[in-house]
């Protein structure tokens, strides 16, 4: 019983750490769209991007656009895809629209806040790009155009990936022709961009450190290995080439914190050891990824 009631504890602290992840990841998407995205009509980045064109042709705001567009589209994805929209996801998409209709009247903006256009779109790229990658990499998005893409895989030979940057392309197609060729040139680099900030945060998040320690002696390090960093390891025989001696390879990965204190120990405990330390951010298997 002891054991059920500290798993359930486990279970409801993971979910409390993933919830306040999600919520610090929209924030931060939605500081970057509502301070640097919407004053300088740059339309890139799924609804938030058609948002941009709705606010400049109808007296919608590009804030209530939001939000009514993700409530469709929720709606939309839960009676196509059942289950599959996930509660982060929803979780996500109301917070995103509730926050940037909510700083529309707390906080209205008329103009952009610097006279600096490339400036303004670095943060718009940056923040929307970070706050996109820490949900991505806890399995949510904020819904919108998400949505869309999951629906059109389902029904077509068509990848995510595609029908995401084909979604975002037309509204900065749009932009060309609502807003002149200087705002349309400056959401074509944000698009290009965001997808490159997305990707760099997303590996930097997942990296870990890949250790192939050669010694003559593996009983302390692995030791170390198992009670002190809680990894594990696996350890096998091997020759040197030129020495012709016996020699111990300890294989082992982990994350870049743990990295740096075994890189230290195997200094101290035994200094001749050979350490090649290579970086990964895509392993799978118990500790790490595991689909």
């Amino acid at each position: 019983m002891n054991n059920q009631k500290k798993q359930q504890m486990a279970t409801i602290r993971q979910t409390a750490v993933k919830y306040v992840m999600i919520t610090l990841s929209t924030m931060i998407m939605v500081v970057g769209t509502y301070f640097f995205k919407f004053p300088n009509n740059f339309a890139f980045g799924g609804i938030t991007g058609f948002a941009t064109i709705v606010n400049s042709l109808t007296p919608m705001s590009a804030g209530d656009f939001t939000f009514a567009a993700n409530m469709v589209l929720l709606i939309l994805g839960f009676a196509v895809l059942g289950k599959t929209a996930g509660m982060m996801t929803v979780y996500a998409s109301v917070l995103m629209s509730v926050a940037l209709s909510a700083m529309e009247r707390i906080w209205p903006l008329s103009a952009p806040l610097t006279n600096e256009p490339l400036l303004e779109l670095v943060f718009a790229v940056f923040l929307s790009g970070v706050g996109s990658s820490l949900l991505f990499n806890i399995g949510a998005s904020s819904g919108g155009t998400d949505i869309i893409a999951m629906i059109l895989k389902k029904y077509t030979s068509f990848n995510i990936g595609s029908v995401l940057f084909l979604v975002d392309a037309l509204a900065v197609v749009m932009a060309f022709f609502l807003f002149g060729p200087t705002t349309g040139l400056f959401s074509t680099l944000g698009l290009l961009c965001k997808s490159l900030v997305i990707d760099s945060v997303i590996e930097s998040i997942n990296q870990c450190k890949c250790f192939n320690i050669i010694c003559d002696d593996p009983e302390p390090i692995c030791q170390f290995i198992i009670h002190e960093l809680n990894r594990d390891a696996t350890v096998y025989e091997a020759v040197g080439a030129f020495t012709q001696k016996q020699k111990t390879v300890i294989m082992t990965t982990m994350k870049r914190g743990q990295a740096l204190r075994l890189r230290n120990f195997i200094r101290r405990q035994e200094p001749t050891a050979f350490i090649l330390i290579s970086n990964s951010s895509e392993i799978i298997g118990k500790g790490f990824l595991t689909n």
